[in-house]
């Protein structure tokens, strides 16, 4: 008997060596035949970490030193992805450890891919999931629900009413700029604090009717997950790691549990409320707990519509995406109009013209021009997603090229935006006057602009961060002179959105 339980053990053992073996080793480099026989050219791959070691490496070393505001962002933001295509070309792959990423820069191929999004998948390891499940991490038919339950939510119209609730967050951070800033000379303010304060408290009140304070909490225990989470993906290419009981792998199932309890009683005292007669509300929850309810109500099963902790999870998604997003838009919005005091007196002699010193409505938002060029080049620049991932779960073809199962496609967004093969020569400056005609325009006919996104799966709150943005920049502008101040340094740092790594120095003046 002693023996059988030896062979077992040894069996299984020899089973499991041979699993990693083929995993580790002998699948990845079969890919890697495949990939060279097509013309795509790469580093030869390197058993269990592939290209992850580096990536790290020269990630860390591009943090250690700030550049100047006119420099290429590029190497700084995604340093490997850079040297990747610069050394091996523009039909070049990656290795996410024993996972093949096949950089994708060309406009057809792009298009396929964001169109057939039941093909081209999100790639789970590449999000956050304990940050947020919510519909950025589904694909196919729940993704299809998700997407369709959530809608309503982002209407022009639903979000029409939500303009009063930006003017109050925007109103006390103002307010707080204006106590700070003499009314004769200028004082040196870091924005970057006050726009993640102004935009959390935005998407607190307009996705759960509460205030800041109420959500505080949330957001303080999301920004500390976003920076776990994302120096944990670094290493997430060896399986299994992140279910290994490490210090940050502790610090990450307690924050994540703490921030689904806080949102679990939010939306608690909401059903509450709603079960006792209140009035369901306009604020993004109540408007998701209600097309749920008549999903569910329209056809008879809850399995039409989302469950209790899917909810939870959207909700989430609200708190980071909303946030995060925004902040990050702003932010770098004035940094440029800092820099280019020219544009910065265009929108604001735009802004007066429209609405005097009167507060900006919904209307006349719409008739925005010069504000929402300057935006539009912001998100050029520094849009917040800098890449896009997408994974094929079986062979696919991909115009000429045969992509093995469980291939990782990434489509660097922010070497599009800046490449002068497409946008010119001044494609690295900023210059919002290439928007004047549209965004049709301005690339061609081209799919090589994607601030937020493409085809379904186009960022569904894309109006929401406008409107927000673009009232906040019109308020801005009616107050407030500003320049960059010599204190500040220049040095984007992605994170999950870019955002400035040592803050956002800016000096003002009252107008």
């Amino acid at each position: 008997m002693d023996a059988f339980y030896s062979f077992i053990v040894m069996f299984s053992f020899l089973s499991i060596l041979s699993w990693a073996f083929r995993w580790a080793w002998f699948k990845p480099k079969i890919v890697e035949r495949k990939l060279r026989e097509q013309g795509l050219n790469g580093n030869n791959y390197k058993m269990f970490v592939g290209d992850v070691g580096e990536m790290t490496k020269m990630d860390d070393k591009a943090k250690t030193r700030p550049i100047s505001l006119g420099d290429d962002i590029v190497p700084r933001v995604i340093p490997f992805i850079h040297q990747t295509i610069n050394s091996h070309g523009r039909n070049s792959f990656m290795w996410d450890g024993p996972m093949p990423s096949v950089n994708i820069l060309d406009p057809e191929l792009i298009s396929e891919i964001f169109t057939k999004n039941y093909i081209y998948q999100k790639n789970p390891s590449s999000v956050g999931k304990l940050l947020a499940k919510g519909l950025q991490c589904y694909d196919t038919d729940k993704w299809t629900k998700h997407r369709r339950l959530l809608n309503p939510a982002f209407h022009m119209e639903k979000l029409r009413h939500m303009l009063p609730a930006f003017e109050v967050c925007c109103a006390e951070m103002l307010m707080k700029w204006k106590n700070l800033v003499p009314a004769e000379g200028s004082c040196e303010l870091d924005v970057w604090p006050y726009l993640q304060t102004l935009t959390s408290d935005a998407i607190s009140r307009t996705a759960f009717g509460s205030n800041y304070e109420e959500g505080k909490r949330i957001f303080e225990l999301q920004k500390q997950l976003a920076v776990l989470i994302f120096q944990g993906s670094r290493s997430h290419s060896i399986p299994g790691i992140r279910f290994l009981p490490t210090e940050r792998n502790r610090r990450i199932k307690a924050l994540a549990k703490e921030a689904e309890l806080s949102v679990m009683n939010i939306i608690n005292n909401r059903v509450r409320a709603m079960q006792e007669g209140e009035s369901i509300g306009e604020d993004l929850l109540g408007i998701l707990l209600d097309s749920n309810f008549r999903e569910i109500q329209q056809h008879g099963n809850k399995k039409y519509g989302m469950s209790f902790s899917e909810v939870i999870e959207e909700c989430k998604l609200f708190y980071f995406a909303g946030q995060e997003t925004t902040a990050a838009l702003l932010v770098w919005t004035l940094v440029l109009l800092s820099k280019h005091t020219d544009w910065q007196h265009r929108a604001r002699a735009e802004v007066f013209e429209l609405f005097g010193n009167n507060k900006p409505d919904f209307e006349g938002l719409a008739h925005l021009k010069v504000v929402v060029m300057i935006i539009q080049e912001v998100l050029r620049l520094y849009p917040v997603a800098v890449m896009i991932r997408r994974i094929i779960h079986k062979e696919t073809n991909l115009k000429n090229l045969t992509l093995p199962a469980e291939t990782l496609l990434t489509v660097p967004v922010i070497m599009l935006h800046t490449d002068e093969n497409i946008w010119g020569p001044d494609a690295k400056e900023f210059n919002p006057e290439r928007f004047n005609g549209g965004i049709l325009n301005a690339t061609k006919g081209q799919l090589v602009y994607l601030p937020f996104g493409w085809g379904p799966r186009i960022c569904i709150a894309q109006n929401f961060a406008m409107l927000e943005a673009k009232l906040v920049i019109c308020h801005i502008l009616q107050q407030f002179a500003f320049e960059l101040s010599p204190s500040y340094a220049h040095a984007p740092n992605r994170v999950f959105a870019l955002q400035p790594q040592h803050g956002a120095q800016l000096i003002f003046r009252k107008l």
